[in-house]
């Protein structure tokens, strides 16, 4: 069972946030797969292709984001430290607030949902769809609000991060130090683990290989084994034919799995560690 650490009034542990970022690339696969079944639908991210009868000069999806905002924000979701809302002038909950302790420092003041929502139209929309329009404009645009907000929860931890990395003892001076002279540089370089992106790295391939498989024409064994399956296995175990890697005979899955990986390399782990960066040259602000 997963626990809600926003509510334990101190910074979670390195080791608690990384199961629920580790989750999230759960989240965030299954979200790219389900918008991968619908075409591109160009129409749906460009000005002026829609008409609205109450007045929006925006895109489709600016405008469904809007309105699903507004609905999201009436039930308190952007009170919560871990959620940042793609558009403003929201309004105010229904609800009572709700007493989170203050983990962070200034939780909201950095908000990159522009960033990521420019990366996701342009860029991961166009490497996970067939070009075209199949007129699922709806569909495809409730799939990019899902992908939108689980990639913005997904990059905007990485003020939980900077937090933990920050109340380190080990490091705590040396953070000090550096956001005293503004040094990005040295920040960077402490917030920076290659190990653990490597191991991210591979552990998101082979999930995304896993989980967007079809397994429509497998057969499956007693042991819940694929025999036959569409992605060549032999023996029930392997998910590439025998003898063979990821780099000599690609897998056919749903989604690309290899895009998957540099989504999460060129853009996810930059634009988490900008988060991170720039909330700790914040972090002594109001010492």
């Amino acid at each position: 069972m997963s626990r809600n650490l926003l509510i334990l009034g101190a910074a979670p542990s390195l080791g608690e946030l990384r199961d629920t970022l580790i989750r999230l690339e759960d989240t965030i696969i299954f979200a790219l797969i389900e918008r991968s079944q619908f075409k591109q639908n160009r129409d749906i991210y460009e000005e002026g292709k829609m008409s609205f009868k109450d007045g929006h000069r925006g895109s489709f999806l600016s405008w469904f984001l809007k309105e699903v905002e507004c609905v999201h924000a009436r039930v308190r979701r952007y009170q919560s430290p871990d959620e940042y809302a793609f558009t403003d002038n929201l309004p105010e909950p229904i609800l009572p607030p709700l007493d989170y302790p203050p983990v962070l420092v200034d939780p909201k003041q950095i908000n990159i949902n522009d960033e990521i929502l420019d990366v996701y139209i342009n860029t991961v929309v166009p490497g996970i769809t067939d070009t075209g329009d199949d007129s699922n404009y709806g569909s495809s645009a409730t799939r990019d609000i899902e992908c939108l907000q689980a990639l913005s929860r997904r990059i905007h931890y990485g003020k939980f991060v900077a937090e933990s990395k920050f109340q380190d003892p080990c490091t705590h001076d040396e953070y000090v130090r550096h956001i005293r002279s503004k040094n990005r540089a040295k920040l960077m370089e402490l917030l920076t683990n290659a190990r653990v992106e490597e191991q991210l790295l591979k552990r998101l391939k082979a999930k995304a290989i896993i989980y967007g498989q079809d397994l429509s024409t497998a057969s499956i064994d007693g042991n819940g084994h694929t025999n036959g399956a569409a992605n060549g296995a032999t023996n029930g175990t392997s998910i590439l034919p025998a003898g063979a890697s990821t780099s000599e005979e690609r897998v056919k899955t749903r989604v690309d799995y290899d895009l998957v990986v540099s989504l999460y390399r060129d853009y996810v782990i930059p634009l988490t560690k900008e988060v991170e960066v720039e909330y700790l040259l914040h972090r002594l602000d109001c010492e």
